[in-house]
């Protein structure tokens, strides 16, 4: 789904298929591991570009956590453009708030404001595992709400941006099958 929210904020949600094969823990050790190599059909390669060989451009990891770590409380930067469209282009840093076996969240604030969160929400089904997609863009409350979410926020990431960024997203789970 695609909503505008009462708050102006912009909201993207998706509930994947069924994973099959892959467990929560695979996804959560993804993340934690998303910096390094793999080697897939006799070839090695970045695992964040092979993820998504099309859109993905550069992952790193811009921090560690507080216990050194590459996981929650991490910093991660990530560079992409949606179907490959120079237009739908992003190079942003976000906090791992959360990452563990029930999923992983992405914040970006700025001057203490939270202008984006992303959210995987994993779980375990028979055949594999569930993968829940939810991304805000925009400010919740506040002073800065109403202009951020009518003039910034759509010249940084507009609907039709958000809309590539769905396909996008259903294109990288769907790989975890074939990688994990």
């Amino acid at each position: 789904t695609q909503t505008t929210l009462p708050s102006g904020q912009l909201e993207l949600t998706i509930e994947h298929d069924t994973i099959r094969g892959v467990t929560p823990a695979m996804l959560r050790w993804w993340f934690e591991n998303l910096g390094q190599d793999m080697t897939f059909g006799a070839q090695t390669y970045p695992r964040y570009l092979l993820w998504h060989p099309r859109d993905h451009i550069h992952w790193e990891l811009a921090q560690r956590s507080a216990d050194g770590g590459t996981g929650q409380g991490a910093y991660f930067r990530i560079v992409e453009a949606f179907a490959a469209n120079p237009a739908y282009y992003v190079d942003s840093t976000e906090y791992v708030e959360k990452l563990d076996d029930q999923g992983i969240s992405l914040v970006k604030r700025i001057a203490g404001v939270e202008v984006f969160r992303l959210e995987h929400r994993f779980g375990q089904a028979p055949q594999g595992a569930i993968y829940r997609s939810r991304m805000v863009v925009g400010i919740k409350s506040g002073a800065l709400r109403w202009p951020f979410n009518t003039f910034v926020r759509p010249r940084v990431f507009s609907d039709a941006m958000g809309a590539a960024w769905l396909t996008h997203n259903v294109e990288e789970v769907s790989m975890f099958e074939h990688i994990l």
